[in-house]
């Protein structure tokens, strides 16, 4: 007896390999090819998780798809360490950062490009090429026969220790900085594209030697080919895709359709070479037993290649649930597709005929399909054998027309914007701003800093304090700061009153900036401050007007006591003060008074990076200027000067008592000055008294300026003045 039978597994049919008809051909691929043992190919997470484990199988990549790939190659990690600080009175911090240098291998046949990298789920390298990250460079060696040992692993390994990988597809990486990775080198994928397309009949070809051919190309993007036999790698496909396998005599063909049915002859019970048909029998399953919802789990290119899931349903939720696994890159609507018709395969199965013929069907081949008289629809052949003359046929229920798919999508993608970093612009400020709310205690400027694009991410920082000569490591920036220069000048207006009458028109780095406004309860809790050339403002109207065009209005001027810097010329800058978007930079006390030079160097900056310089003069360890400075003639003819202390460390008003001093003492300078000269004296109160007799001692008559400054523990502040006139000749 001879028998052929279509191997069901993953819906792929097997033609007559090995068996009494088969082709010699056949046989010997079914021996190689599609041994009879335990077969696993590709699954949905081999592909997500990086291995460096020795003997693990590399991955053969068609068309377009994200692989974790293996670690073959890696230094140990390289420590640096950088010391900063160390100031007057100051410890020295030293800072260690980490690197490492590995190679990872890709593919186990030939790819065109590597396009965006993953690192840790974040993108590590955009499609242009760019890096996120701080690397001393990415190599691609592409898989060819002939490729040369990469350069920096024949310098660590030596020439005659460092294989060239030929045939395997893998990427070196140089210098990685790890910091942003927990100093260890982090999971990494990689988007592939390979040399080839991911048509079936690129694939089944590859595969196979050339054995395995096909006629239909298929929807795939992407595929990699992994498994123990060709037949797993291939069958994993045929799992979900509406894929039949023939044998032409001299190969196996991959085919989507069998062509024209062949019409079964109808007849009686005698048989013979030219009788017209046999006996049937005709079963129909229950349909309890077939799954009314097919669901098809694959990668989803339009979700950066994470997993997606596509389901049809036969309207009886509920009732069984049957779950496939495409582990391939196809598009929502491939994927819908393919559920849709597995759906309706499944239930038009239920339908099974074994009839019985004369030896004159025994040139029928299992995998084709054919009509049976009385019985409406296709029907797939999927058994064949023949004893004592009689070819028995096993008969599968085939769907009369395949479902049109419905549109799909794949939902929200949480994909990360592929944004180029872009140069950056720092800039150098020296502001009154406490540090945690705490008073600053040592000289200290503030670097912020943005780039020209939205895919700005960081920079690292160097100052120097003496024009430039030595300069020493600050650490890195904080978060991109939202920046940008004023377009229009300003007057300066008091620092009491809400100013309605100033508008501001501020352009920003790049339209991903975005200022917005804010109500009164909401500025008095400190929202929308900014700083504007050395004076700190609040914003409570910020209208768009243009592309990174703002109109900022309903201002609060001269916060914290720089009033005495609140008149703007044209391009002077605008910095949105947030917490989280401003680096500290030491500053050595010696350094007061004269100018700091900031370097910012990011990803896309050439050369030293970008530079930003500032006046040292110690504005958070400045007193603030007294306010409401008056003067009284008293009836003796003596004169009482008289202000209000404000203080560092108290800038709200508070309710029925004085501001907190926020010095070691409360001490005052008053300096009085005119055509008689000038007469100084020092205070411990908000008040002095300039007696009549005094003053005419001194000559003091006509117009006289009057100063004063509190004392403040590191610095005095800058004087609150008043004009008077004494009279006199």
């Amino acid at each position: 007896m001879a028998t052929l039978v279509l191997s069901t597994a993953g819906q792929i049919i097997g033609g007559p390999v090995g068996g009494a008809i088969g082709a010699v051909i056949g046989q010997q691929i079914d021996g190689r090819l599609f041994a009879p043992k335990a077969r696993h190919g590709p699954r949905l997470g081999d592909l997500a998780v990086q291995t460096s484990s020795y003997g693990t199988q590399i991955a053969k990549i068609f068309g377009t798809m994200r692989v974790a790939g293996t670690v073959i190659w890696s230094t140990d990690l390289q420590e640096r360490k950088e010391k900063s600080g160390g100031g007057k009175g100051q410890p020295k911090t030293v800072n260690y950062s980490y690197s490492a240098s590995f190679a990872v291998a890709l593919s186990a046949r030939r790819v065109r490009e590597v396009r965006r990298i993953w690192a840790d789920g974040k993108l590590l390298r955009g499609a242009a090429g760019d890096d996120k990250s701080e690397m001393g460079a990415f190599r691609l060696h592409p898989g060819s026969e002939d490729q040369a040992p990469d350069p920096l692993i024949a310098a660590r390994e030596g020439p005659g220790g460092t294989p060239a990988y030929r045939g395997i597809a893998y990427g070196v990486f140089e210098d990685l900085e790890l910091a942003d990775f927990g100093n260890r080198i982090p999971s990494l994928s990689f988007e592939i594209l390979a040399e080839e397309d991911a048509s079936l009949l690129t694939i089944a070809e590859a595969l196979s030697g050339g054995e395995v051919t096909a006629d239909v190309s298929g929807p795939l993007i992407g595929y990699a080919a992994s498994g123990d036999s060709v037949r797993s790698a291939i069958e994993a496909l045929g799992d979900v895709l509406p894929l039949r396998l023939a044998d032409t005599g001299e190969r196996l063909r991959l085919i989507e359709d069998a062509g024209e049915a062949v019409l079964l002859p109808a007849g009686g019970d005698a048989f013979g070479p030219d009788n017209a048909g046999g006996r049937m029998e005709v079963e129909r399953g229950a349909a309890s037993a077939v799954a009314t919802e097919v669901s098809v789990a694959f990668y989803d290119p339009a979700r950066d290649f994470q997993t997606g899931l596509q389901r049809a349903s036969a309207g009886e939720a509920g009732l069984k649930a049957e779950r496939r696994v495409l582990p391939a890159a196809v598009a929502a609507e491939a994927a819908k597709a393919s559920a849709e018709r597995r759906l309706a395969e499944a239930w038009a199965a239920r339908r099974q005929i074994r009839a019985h013929h004369g030896w004159a069907l025994a040139g029928l081949r299992p995998g084709g399909t054919v009509r049976v008289p009385g019985y409406p629809g296709r029907w797939r052949l999927t058994r064949w054998s023949l004893e004592k003359m009689v070819v028995t046929l096993g008969l599968t229920g085939s769907p009369a027309a395949l479902p049109a798919a419905a549109a799909a999508t794949p939902g929200r993608p949480v994909a990360q914007g592929d944004l180029v970093h872009g140069p950056t612009t720092a800039w150098l400020l020296d502001l009154p701003l406490t540090e945690n709310g705490e008073l600053a205690l040592r000289p200290r400027l503030l670097a912020a800093a943005a780039g020209e694009q939205a895919g700005w991410r960081s920079a690292a920082l160097s100052v120097s304090f003496d024009g430039g000569t030595t300069w020493q490591g600050a650490g890195g920036t904080a978060s991109a700061a939202v920046m940008g220069t004023l377009l229009a000048p300003a007057a300066a207006r008091g620092s009491a009153l809400i100013d309605l009458h100033t508008e501001l028109l501020v352009e920003l780095l790049h339209e991903g900036m975005w200022l917005e406004s804010r109500n009164d309860a909401a500025l008095a809790g400190g929202a929308n401050l900014a700083a504007l050339g050395g004076e700190l403002l609040q914003f409570g109207i910020a209208e768009q007007i243009g592309p990174r065009l703002f109109r900022l209005s309903r201002l609060l001027r001269g916060r914290r006591g720089t009033e005495w810097a609140a008149s703007h010329d044209v391009g002077e800058r605008f910095v949105l003060v947030e917490a989280d978007s401003l680096a500290a930079v030491e500053v050595p006390a010696a350094a007061v008074g004269g100018q700091a030079r900031l370097l910012a160097a990011g990803l896309g900056d050439g050369g030293d990076g970008a530079e930003a310089s500032a006046a040292v003069t110690g504005e958070a360890l400045r007193a603030p200027s007294p306010v409401h400075l008056r003067a009284e003639r008293g009836a003796s003819g003596d004169l009482l000067l008289s202000w209000v202390r404000r203080s560092r460390s108290g800038w709200t008003w508070p309710s029925g008592a004085d501001t907190p001093l926020g010095e070691e003492k409360e001490a005052y300078r008053v300096t009085l000055a005119g055509a008689f000269g000038v007469r100084s004296a020092e205070v411990t109160e908000a008040a002095f008294a300039y007696p009549a007799a005094l003053q005419a001692a001194d000559g003091a008559a006509g117009e006289i300026g009057v100063e004063v400054v509190q004392l403040g523990t590191h610095a005095p502040s800058r004087p609150a003045a008043l004009t008077l006139n004494l009279g006199g000749e």
